[in-house]
């Protein structure tokens, strides 16, 4: 097996993993709803279909390298892997990897500490 198919191995086609990723989105709005929580004060803080997915094809990379959390360099080539295995993510990819959402309490931005 080449090297590229180990980083980055297709288990769904792109409209299934934003069928799945909506249907996530789906339950935790019915969810924080039923809890009595203000959609007004949570869904901007809620990531996009395609950020999801971007996020669950990054967790399964972590997975299928032991679990460990990636350092920058490499969160930085596993987002560049998705958009390159998944064009139509490539501009989800690149808000992740930006600064525009960093007040986004699940946003995945790594960062050396400054302190």
């Amino acid at each position: 097996m080449a090297r590229h198919d180990e980083t980055m191995r297709r288990r769904a086609s792109l409209e299934l993993l934003r069928a799945e990723a909506s249907d996530e989105l789906a339950t935790v709005v019915h969810e924080r709803l039923r809890g009595g929580e203000d959609p007004w004060e949570f869904m901007e803080d809620l990531p996009s279909v395609d950020e999801l997915v971007v996020f669950m094809l990054r967790a399964e990379n972590i997975m299928e390298n032991g679990g460990s959390t990636p350092n920058a360099a490499r969160h930085y080539r596993v987002l560049r892997q998705i958009a390159l295995e998944y064009p139509p993510l490539t501009e989800a990819v690149w808000k992740l990897l930006g600064d525009a959402n960093t007040h986004r309490r699940w946003d995945a931005v790594v960062r050396a500490d400054s302190a």
